[in-house]
Parts: structure tokens; C-alpha cells; sequence
């Protein structure tokens, strides 16, 4: 696993990051609960690459941004990435966020949506989405349960539950088993922190929706068909890949990013 180079201190933690230079808007990627940077390891190549500024980073508690002192709340990570890109003097950046980060990613956008350029969600529920009463029910009890899975068999379930293919499944057992299940339980509770339903609101920058076909996690199957249907975008769904789609299916969720962040610069 390739070390990040750059540290940002924040309070209770120092925050590991690599900042590639480049083109503006620069793509800023989020990773999901448990994993690190590592799951978009292809898209940022790939980006690179086509000349545009990357930065890549291990969300507070996670991979290498460890040990953490304090309590990780949704607070806090908005405040992190917020830190962060001020730090590096990013130009209304494209965040990408998968799951967690995907959940952040939108509640940045939503907090400040001039500071952002785009907004991809990679298999997240949408937070601002409606949520029936058994839905409801399920939020507040899925942290109590995943108490109960005792902690040395928590990586392998979550990493089986979460990809479809052996690379993926290998490398998400690889990160969860970094993240103490005290620690992954806080981060549970920071991302359902950010369902807010709210029928009345419109991602204000543009949107690009992908999902694995395959991904059962949570009431992702049905909440990003209903969030494109009312924002009026595209979903793209790809075949055989689970919640990790980035690592399930690294090509065509590269060819998929690099066709939104093209459609972006058309319309600058």
C-alpha cells in the first residue's frame, strides 16, 4: 500500500493526503466507512493521467490517518475535508465520494455549494432523501447490531458483504481490519448522522450517480434510482459489481469519471 506523503494537523489527528498538482477543478476523492484511499487507486491514476489535479486521502480513524484522539462525528469530518482543501488552496474543486464519503460529499455540497464544481456519489444512500418508518427502524438499529458481530470476524463480514470480486473482497479486509470496532461503530454513527430527509432539496452543482448492480448495502438498491429520478440525472449502474464499485469494476467506473468530469469542463 503506497504511504501517503503529506500530513494536515487537525485536532486529534494528523491527517494523511497526497496532493498531485495539476489542472483545476481539482478531483478531490472520499473514501467509504472502514476502507482508505486505496479503493480508488485506478480512478485516481486515471485522472493523473488526463492532466487534472488529484487529491487522495485517509478520512480521520483510517488507514494512515491514526491514531485518532477524539470522537469521529459527522461534525468532524465535514470539518476535516473543509480544513483540507482550504489548506491546499483548491479552486471550487469535484469531490467523489463513495458511501461515507459519499454521504460527506454531499453534505459539503449542501453546506457551501459555490465552493464545489461537481458532485460524484459512488453507492451512498442519499441523504436528503424520504425514509419510510421500517427504514427509520433500521438506521437506529444497525449500530446496536454490528455490536454484537464480535470483533475479530467483523472484517471479513464486512468485506464480504461489501465487494464481489476477490481483489476487492481482499483489499477491504485488508483496511477494515485496520479500524478498531469501537472506532468503526463512531464512523457508523457519523454516517448515518447525515441522512436528513428534505423533499425539497436540489443538488445545486452537477451530479453523477453510480452503483454497483450487485450492492445490497443498506437502502442503496432503492435510494439512488429514486435520488436520480427527483434530481433528473442519470444513475449508472454497473453490472456484476457490489458496494465497492470502484474496485469491482475499476474500468468502467474510470471511464464513467473521467465522462462526468469532461462534461463538467464543457460547461465552464
Amino acid at each position: 500500500m503506497p504511504t501517503l506523503s503529506k500530513r494536515l494537523t487537525l485536532r486529534g489527528c494528523s491527517l494523511a493526503f497526497d496532493d498531485s498538482g495539476g489542472d483545476e477543478p481539482a478531483v478531490v476523492f472520499l473514501h467509504g466507512a472502514g476502507a482508505d484511499h486505496v479503493m480508488f487507486s485506478a480512478q485516481v491514476e486515471a485522472v493523473i493521467a488526463s492532466g487534472r489535479r488529484a487529491l487522495m486521502l485517509d478520512l480521520r480513524g483510517h488507514g494512515q490517518s491514526r491514531p485518532n484522539l477524539v470522537p469521529i462525528t459527522a461534525e468532524s469530518l465535514v470539518a476535516d475535508i473543509e480544513e483540507l482543501i482550504a489548506s491546499r488552496g483548491l479552486d471550487r474543486p469535484v469531490l467523489v465520494g463513495h458511501s461515507l464519503g459519499g454521504n460527506l460529499a454531499q453534505a459539503l455540497v449542501r453546506k457551501a455549494p459555490e465552493a464545489f464544481s461537481g458532485l460524484m456519489v459512488l453507492d451512498s444512500t442519499w441523504n436528503n432523501g424520504p425514509l419510510t418508518v421500517w427504514q427509520r427502524q433500521l438506521l437506529r438499529l444497525a449500530a446496536p447490531a454490528l455490536a454484537l458481530v464480535p470483533a475479530a470476524r467483523l472484517p471479513r463480514l464486512l468485506a464480504e458483504a461489501s465487494a464481489t470480486s476477490d481483489f476487492a473482497r481482499r483489499d477491504a479486509e485488508r483496511a477494515f481490519a485496520q479500524v478498531a470496532k469501537s472506532e468503526f461503530l463512531d464512523i457508523w454513527r457519523a454516517t448515518t448522522a447525515f441522512v436528513d430527509p428534505d423533499p425539497t432539496y436540489r443538488t445545486p452543482v452537477p451530479l453523477g450517480l453510480v452503483r454497483g448492480a450487485l450492492d445490497r448495502t443498506g437502502n442503496i438498491a432503492t435510494a439512488m434510482p429514486a435520488w436520480a429520478r427527483h434530481e433528473g440525472v442519470r444513475e449508472v449502474v454497473i453490472p456484476d459489481a457490489g458496494h465497492i464499485v470502484s474496485q469491482d469494476a475499476p474500468d468502467a467506473v474510470t471511464d464513467e469519471l473521467l465522462r462526468f468530469l469532461r462534461s463538467i469542463r464543457a460547461q465552464r
